[in-house]
């Protein structure tokens, strides 16, 4: 799985707490020690880990602030940085500015300026940064993919999305920053569902038709609609409609407000075939004008951390590197925007389960799942409490909040 390269690859790890562990978890079960060495851990919160005893066993230097970790004559050749989101940006400069390669999780941050001013980082340093978007680097979507830049399906029409994934107290409470709009140094976060857990499925669609390997399509157009029944600063529901620059439509709908669960699907409506995953089978089938029928296996056949296997071989590291990734912040930027001020779900149809531990509001699975169907937002169904966005030009939008730089 991992290469065998003349000297063991040294890594560093940025956040071992949520979605950290599971790194750890793979580097230490399924990867060959002799392979790599854990130089070092940053974490202000290492000792909360279900990993700290290990990570006290095996002496491995732990960090407050990656800064520290350089500032004490430390390298190291990839910095896996699993932070939250509000830290990917600056983390990734710093692993950048001391010759380091960079794996970073989903997304790559919270506005677009703080990503293209990473773009310009990694350009300056002749190094390469990675984001953990991880059906990007799987066989399903790379083959996919392939076939679309062919253009074996003719002209792209419509692509959307749908997942529903219901969430309990215990998903916003634990953390300082899931659901929130900026931190509580003034950082801006943006957490929701569109840039946290179900990032990976609106970057999928702008992916999968980027006219190149590395690249993904970019939004020119968002109109979005947003909601909330959790006790937080930002949504936890969207439906939102985007057409990005050769006029295909895409659309998303996701909650973590439903009843029920849903796992991921798509969509992709072309011309000359249709592409489906997830709504009658787990894998990726193109139909096409005469109903012949193709199969790519599906995006969650490869390890969940191929990502980070490709990293450590550095291969495959344009596959979903800065510029595939940017179009994903620039399109949630223009949602947050679509809709400033975030509207509660009526009262007349919050629901409690106290066994579960969450909120959920009656009929919206049922409202998303028609919508998607339809390829249409909740306001065009006529639904009562339903309240179509802004319209926000995305062309040339460079700057969250507003669009442009500000003046000095």
């Amino acid at each position: 799985m991992i290469q065998k390269h003349n000297k063991p690859i040294s890594i560093l790890m940025v956040g071992v707490g949520g979605y950290g562990e599971f790194y750890l978890k793979t580097l230490w079960e399924e990867v060959a020690s002799e392979s790599y060495i854990l130089c070092g851990i940053v974490d202000p919160y290492a000792d909360q880990s279900v990993h700290f005893p290990e990570i006290q066993k095996q002496k491995i230097p732990v960090f407050s602030e990656i800064q520290d970790f350089y500032n004490s004559g430390h390298s190291a050749d990839l910095a896996v940085i699993a932070s939250p989101i509000q830290y990917h940006v600056e983390q990734s400069i710093i692993a950048l500015t001391h010759n380091s390669n960079v794996l970073c999780e989903k997304p790559i941050g919270a506005t677009i300026q703080d990503v293209d001013q990473l773009i310009e980082a990694g350009n300056t340093s002749g190094k390469w940064v990675m984001i953990g978007y991880q059906w990007s680097y799987s066989k399903a979507i790379q083959s996919l993919k392939s076939d679309i830049m062919k253009g074996l399906f003719g002209r792209s029409i419509r692509f959307k999305t749908l997942c529903l994934w219901p969430r309990s107290d215990n998903y916003y409470q634990p953390n300082k920053w899931v659901g929130r709009i900026k931190d509580d140094e003034g950082r801006w976060v943006l957490s929701s569902p569109v840039n946290n857990a179900m990032a990976h499925f609106l970057h999928n669609l702008l992916y999968v038709i980027g006219s190149e390997k590395h690249l993904s399509a970019t939004p020119k157009y968002v109109t979005a609609e947003l909601y909330r029944i959790n006790p937080i600063e930002n949504y936890d529901t969207a439906a939102c409609r985007i057409v990005v620059e050769d006029n295909t439509e895409v659309l998303f709908y996701g909650s973590h407000a439903t009843e029920t669960e849903i796992a991921p699907r798509f969509q992709l409506e072309f011309e000359n075939a249709v592409v489906a995953f997830g709504e009658d089978e787990n894998c990726i089938v193109v139909t096409n004008a005469n109903g012949i029928q193709k199969g790519y296996g599906s995006p969650d056949d490869d390890h969940q951390f191929k990502k980070l296997f490709d990293a450590m071989n550095a291969v495959n590291t344009e596959l979903c590197g800065l510029e595939a990734s940017r179009p994903q912040t620039l399109c949630m930027n223009g949602i947050q925007e679509s809709v400033p001020d975030i509207p509660a779900f009526p009262k007349s149809i919050v629901r409690r389960t106290d066994e579960e531990n969450r909120w959920w509001v009656t009929g919206l699975d049922e409202v998303l799942i028609d919508c998607y169907q339809k390829a249409i937002l909740p306001s065009e169904a006529k639904y009562t409490w339903a309240a179509k966005g802004t319209t926000i030009n995305l062309t040339d939008y460079r700057f969250f909040p507003g669009g442009n730089p500000p003046l000095d």
